[in-house]
């Protein structure tokens, strides 16, 4: 697999294990999670990173080998959260931890075992 293409994959699986990182001392839960201002930024920020990455595989000449559910969706959420970062709701955020991001994981972690 190309260097750069594997890189990104790690910037991917690094900011999913980020994010799981905050939640490890208490359960996840919703309402918690809404009242950190903090940890909001910093998942939102994780989520930015995704998102990059899989823009620049998406980008990539080797896009068409690697195959990642949602990839534009990824991408959009990125672009959601940086320019039109006041329309972002924690509903939202929330449903992309809870139901999306183990998903991915799952993928990232497969398609690293390949290489």
């Amino acid at each position: 697999m190309d260097k750069k293409i594997l890189k990104w994959l790690y910037d991917v699986k690094v900011s999913i294990d980020e994010i799981n990182s905050y939640f490890i001392d208490e359960k996840m839960d919703f309402f918690e999670y809404r009242k950190n201002l903090m940890r909001k930024r910093a998942v939102e920020r994780n989520l930015e990173i995704i998102g990059e990455a899989i823009n620049r595989i998406l980008k990539s000449d080797h896009s068409n080998t690697l195959k990642i559910t949602d990839a534009t969706a990824i991408v959009g959420l990125r672009n959601q959260v940086i320019h039109t970062y006041d329309n972002i709701s924690d509903e939202t955020i929330w449903a992309i931890l809870t139901n999306h991001l183990p998903k991915l994981k799952i993928e990232i972690n497969t398609l690293l075992e390949v290489t």
